[in-house]
């Protein structure tokens, strides 16, 4: 697709991608949809739960460091600063240093949602730089001036007169997208757009897309190995080292959903490659990722003898837990990055995928083509995995639990595991973004996944001591009942 930085405004998931919340089908259907244009969005008539794309962008932006972001918001949609301030703050003492980068709310008022309030943002933008002295400031939109139509564009272009430093207008409407990863779009968008620079040469970097850099030691080693070095995004990254993303020698992301406008923009831009494979989790993850990391720069001899040598290492080890593992039944509850990232990884240790629940799908991502995880898990599984699509709709996950019994439930967002365990359920919460990278990462997920299942007795007595809300009638439904038969794009 074009990318258009002349606005401010980012195309949702949904129009840019044909993205989609509502699906239930299988594998074969699903990819074969994607391919040839057809894949449509089915409406539920009953909704539970999701989450909101402004706390994506936000908490991206926030990442950085020493930047402010000034929400034009009511008071309660900055309740996530506390949270996103605590975490910056911890990740950065981490690594040994400091991250001084604030929200501040505009307390979007019943009077100002009558009369707009644009000069209290550029008041509020003034006393930010006066007293905090950010290397960047993000004005962010959100329903509220959405709705009322506050021209945030026009308050940033006259504040970039005033001020030597990056100003960017960051729409991110809650309500513009039932896709939250819109919300990763926004925040890639408005770096683009206002900080990153027109290459002046090549530097030895690679690009490395993540949330939260929990392996930046690992992954800084294994990148000297071939000669380069990694610039994380966008936790930690200073606003200087993000003006030079465009010289960097290729673009990597630990999740597909996460990376996609990044590195597809950067590509088309500035001509730096992005890295498009499956992502580099499990043992066939890992290797595909490296060897087209090494084909990209041109280091494929010292790509395989670094695989061959950790091969050595680790994969006797993941084979002996991996003959423990065959045959055991998942279900997965994830955001699409990694839902059929994991079930790929899961079919190699030999289990069984018996249901996998995406947040959400992308039809295609921004080069026009299906997820490599897709074309993979159709390309290499033996069954026709069954899939469904719902946006964090609790109950559909636990009416799929409750029919397929499976030994373990994995999921990656909060709110999820809980719910399996009262069932009766082994869960698994894959929170950290590199449980699974690597071969040493493999190994460390395979034994959690069996001491996992082993070890029970919290789930059997909590499910018999608790009484949840779902009765037996409702197990007894299809969940797809609850899809409108009237497809609709989304």
């Amino acid at each position: 697709m074009a990318f258009n930085f002349q606005s401010s405004a980012v195309p949702t998931r949904e129009n840019r991608l044909g993205s989609i919340t509502g699906y239930q089908g299988d594998l074969m259907d699903l990819v074969n949809k994607s391919r040839c244009g057809t894949l449509k969005n089915r409406d539920r008539c009953f909704s539970q739960s999701s989450t909101c794309l402004s706390s994506c962008a936000i908490s991206q932006l926030m990442g950085i460091r020493d930047v402010a972001i000034v929400y034009h918001a009511p008071a309660g949609c900055t309740a996530l600063a506390p949270g996103s301030s605590i975490q910056n703050r911890q990740l950065a003492v981490k690594i040994g240093i400091s991250n001084a980068s604030v929200i501040l709310g505009t307390d979007l008022s019943e009077a100002d949602t009558v009369f707009g309030a644009t000069d209290s943002v550029r008041d509020i933008v003034r006393s930010t730089y006066e007293k905090y002295h950010p290397k960047a400031i993000f004005v962010a939109s959100s329903c509220v001036s959405g709705v009322i139509g506050e021209d945030l564009d026009s308050v940033v272009e006259e504040l970039r007169e005033e001020y030597d430093i990056p100003i960017a207008s960051v729409q991110c409407e809650g309500f513009k997208s039932r896709i939250w990863a819109s919300g990763f779009d926004i925040s890639d968008h408005a770096v683009l757009q206002a900080i990153v620079k027109p290459p002046q040469e090549k530097r030895p970097v690679i690009n490395f897309k993540n949330f939260y850099e929990s392996e930046r030691e690992q992954i800084t080693a294994l990148f000297a190995e071939f000669g380069v070095r990694p610039q994380f995004l966008y936790q930690n990254a200073t606003v200087e080292e993000l003006s030079h993303i465009s010289e960097s020698l290729a673009t990597v992301c630990i999740c597909g959903t996460l990376g996609t406008y990044l590195g597809n923009a950067l590509e088309q831009l500035y001509g730096v490659p992005y890295i498009r494979t499956i992502n580099p989790l499990g043992v066939t993850g890992y290797e595909t990722w490296l060897r087209e990391i090494g084909r990209v720069i041109g280091k494929e001899d010292e790509v395989e003898a670094y695989i061959a040598r950790e091969r050595a290492v680790y994969l006797p080890q993941i084979d002996e837990v991996k003959q423990q593992l065959k045959g055991l039944r998942a279900v997965i509850g994830m955001g699409p990055g990694y839902t059929y990232e994991v079930s790929r990884v899961l079919q190699e240790l030999g289990m069984e995928v018996v249901w996998a629940a995406a947040w959400h799908y992308d039809g295609k991502y921004d080069n026009d083509q299906v997820p490599p995880a897709l074309e993979h898990l159709q390309a290499n599984s033996s069954d026709n995995l069954r899939l469904s699509v719902a946006d964090q709709q609790n109950f559909e996950v636990l009416n799929i639990i409750q029919k397929y019994q499976p030994d373990i439930y994995f999921s990656r967002h909060p709110g999820t595991t809980v719910w399996a365990i009262k069932q009766g359920v082994a869960a698994l919460y894959v929170a950290d973004e590199y449980m699974i990278f690597g071969y040493k990462g493999t190994l460390n997920f395979a034994k959690t996944v069996l001491d996992t299942i082993r070890n029970r007795s919290f789930e059997k007595n909590l499910a018999a001591r608790v009484k949840l809300p779902y009765t037996d009638w409702w197990y007894e439904q299809n969940s797809s009942k609850f899809l409108r038969e009237e497809e609709n794009h989304g």
